[in-house]
C-alpha cells in the first residue's frame, strides 16, 4: 500500500531531541579526545546543553577546605570548571548542571559509586553544602553572566532512588537535599532553573511524593526529571554484558509517565526533561555498537518530542569510565562516537534528524517525512525491529513537492544497515582487535559513513513517488528537491567523447 504523504505541514517537528545529550563525568571534558569528538558532533548534529555527573566530585577540586591560623576556612577552586565550560561554549553548546556528587572532606560517610569513586552520602554539614551550591552557581553567573546561566537548567543529585547513588535510597533525606540546594540556587538569582529528582526507571511512587513534598513546603522547582531505560538484567561475561530488551514503545510510556503522575497536582505543566535515555544502562553492552540500535531508537527520537520537553542520549561519547578503563575500541559503550571519533549507527540517526526540516508532514511506524523553508522534502525512514525484522522492508510513500507541477526531481539517499555506515560490523570482520592500527583506524572511519546514492526522480501532479526497500535493520535519510534545469541547448551527452 502506498502512504499518501499531506500536502500541508500539521505542524513543526519538536527538536526536543537535541536539547541535551549525556557525557561522562565532567573532568573529562579536558582531554583532547573529548574535546574532539565533541567538536564533531557539534559540526554535524549540533545539540544545545550537555549533562554528565561529578560536577562537586574531588576530581574536578571545587571545595578545598583547609586550616590557618587555626580557623577552618573553605576555598572554592574553579580552574577545571572555567576550561571546560569555556571549551562548551566555544562548541556552541552549554551546560545542564547537575549538582553531584558529595566532596569527599565534606561527606558523611565513605560509599562510592563508580570506578572513580563518587561519593554517594550526605553532607556532614548541610550549610557547608548550601554554601558550595551558592558559590559555584554564583561564580557561573559572575564569570558568564545571569542571562546566559538563567538558561542552564540545575538538577539536584542523580537517581536518589536507587542506593548505589544516594546512601540508602533515603527518599526522606533527598527531600531534604533537595529543599537545601534548591533554595540555596535562588538565594544566587531567583530566575535561575532549578529542578529534580532524576530518578531511574522503576520508582514512579518517588515522583508522586516528591511532588507532594515540594508543594507542601512551597519549594521552588521549574522542571521535573526523569531517566528511561528498556533493558533487563545484566547477564555478565568477560568485559561485557548481555541483557533482554523490552519494545522501544517501553520507552515512549516511561517519557510520557511523568505527566501521567502529576496531572492535577501542584507540579502539573511543568517542563519534563529525561535527562537519561538508552537502551541498556551498562556502558558495557555491545547492542550500543550496532545497526539494530539505531533502528531499535529511530521511532523514539522521531516521536519523543510530543511528550516531553527534552529527552538527552547517553552519552556522546564512548570516553565514559563508570566501570574503569575500556579494554577495546568496541567495548558496548554509551557512545554515539567511539574513542577516536568513529561514527555508530545511532550516531548516524541523530546526524539525519539534523538534516531534516521543521514541517512535519507525516509520521508512521516506520517513517517521518519533513519539508524546509526551501521546499526540500526529507524522508527518514526505518526498518522496524519489533517484533523480530525480516531480511528487508518495503516503504512505498506518495510525497508532495510544493510548487512544481511536474518535470524533474533529485533525490540523494543515505543509508546506514548491518553492512552500510557500520565500522562495528568491520571491526568485528577485522578479528576484533583491542588495539587498532593506525590504517585499521582509517578503514574504520571509512566504512564508518553512511553509503550514499543519488538518483533522478520524477515529479507527477506535484508528486514524487518513493519506493524505499530497506535492508534489515537499516536506517535512511532521503532528501528530495525540485531540480531547475539549467542545461544549456548546445549539450549533447551523446558526443561526451567528440
Amino acid at each position: 500500500m502506498r502512504i499518501q504523504v499531506p500536502d500541508q505541514s500539521s505542524g513543526r517537528l519538536s527538536d526536543a531531541w537535541r536539547f541535551c545529550v549525556g557525557t561522562g563525568r565532567f573532568e573529562l571534558a579536558l582531554r583532547r579526545d573529548y574535546q574532539d569528538s565533541l567538536a564533531l558532533i557539534q559540526r554535524e548534529v549540533g545539540f544545545r546543553h550537555i549533562r554528565g555527573h561529578g560536577l562537586l566530585s574531588d576530581g574536578v577540586g571545587i571545595y578545598r577546605p583547609y586550616s590557618y591560623q587555626g580557623s577552618r576556612q573553605v576555598r572554592y577552586a574553579f580552574t577545571y570548571v572555567d576550561q571546560v565550560i569555556d571549551a562548551y561554549l566555544e562548541l556552541g553548546i552549554a551546560p545542564f548542571i547537575e549538582l553531584g556528587f558529595m566532596p569527599r572532606e565534606l561527606a558523611s560517610g565513605e560509599q562510592t559509586v563508580f570506578w572513580w569513586a563518587g561519593n554517594v552520602t550526605p553532607p556532614s554539614s548541610w550549610t557547608q553544602w548550601a554554601a558550595l551550591v551558592r558559590a559555584t552557581i554564583a561564580h557561573l553567573v559572575d564569570r558568564y553572566g545571569i542571562d546566559q546561566v538563567r538558561g542552564w537548567p540545575i538538577e539536584v543529585w542523580n537517581e536518589p532512588n536507587l542506593k548505589e547513588f544516594w546512601a540508602d535510597a533515603d527518599q526522606d533525606v533527598y527531600h531534604l537535599l533537595y529543599e537545601v540546594t534548591a533554595s540555596a540556587v535562588k538565594e544566587v538569582d531567583a530566575s535561575l532553573q532549578v529542578g529534580g529528582p532524576a530518578i531511574s526507571p522503576g520508582a514512579d511512587e518517588w515522583l508522586v511524593r516528591f511532588a507532594d513534598f515540594v508543594a507542601q513546603r512551597g519549594l521552588p522547582i521549574d522542571f521535573v526529571s526523569r531517566h528511561a531505560y528498556t533493558s533487563g538484567p545484566a547477564q555478565h561475561v568477560p568485559f561485557g554484558v548481555h541483557q533482554t530488551l523490552a519494545p522501544a514503545t517501553d520507552l515512549l510510556a516511561q517519557f510520557a509517565r511523568p505527566r501521567e503522575q502529576l496531572r492535577g497536582s501542584a507540579l502539573d505543566g511543568l517542563p519534563v526533561h529525561i535527562t537519561e535515555f538508552n537502551s541498556s544502562y551498562r556502558p558495557d553492552n555491545p547492542i550500543h555498537d550496532t545497526a539494530f540500535h539505531a533502528a531499535y531508537l529511530a521511532p523514539v527520537v522521531a516521536g519523543g518530542g510530543d511528550l516531553v520537553d527534552s529527552f538527552a542520549y547517553w552519552t556522546f561519547s564512548d570516553m565514559f569510565e563508570e566501570i574503569g578503563v575500556p579494554t577495546a575500541l568496541f567495548h558496548g559503550g554509551f557512545g554515539l562516537l567511539t574513542h577516536r571519533q568513529i561514527k555508530k549507527p545511532t550516531y548516524h540517526l541523530y546526524a539525519f534528524m539534523a538534516r531534516m526540516g521543521d514541517q512535519l508532514l507525516a509520521r508512521g511506524e516506520d517513517h517521518l517525512v519533513t519539508r524546509d523553508a526551501d521546499g526540500r522534502v526529507t524522508v527518514l525512514a526505518w526498518a522496524p525491529v519489533f517484533p523480530a525484522a525480516g531480511d528487508s522492508h518495503l516503504l512505498r510513500l506518495s510525497i508532495p513537492l510544493a510548487g512544481k507541477e511536474s518535470g524533474p526531481a533529485f533525490g540523494l539517499r543515505s543509508r546506514v544497515n548491518e553492512q552500510m555506515g557500520n565500522a562495528w560490523a568491520a571491526w568485528n570482520e577485522m578479528g576484533r582487535p583491542l588495539s587498532v592500527r593506525p590504517r585499521q583506524l582509517e578503514t574504520l572511519r571509512e566504512v564508518a559513513e553512511p553509503v550514499r546514492s543519488h538518483s533522478q526522480l520524477s515529479i507527477a501532479a506535484g508528486r514524487v513517488e518513493l519506493d524505499l526497500v530497506l535492508d534489515r535493520h537499516e536506517v535512511t535519510l532521503v532528501e528530495i528537491t525540485a531540480v531547475k534545469d539549467e542545461t544549456p541547448p548546445w549539450w549533447d551527452d551523446d558526443r561526451m567523447l567528440g
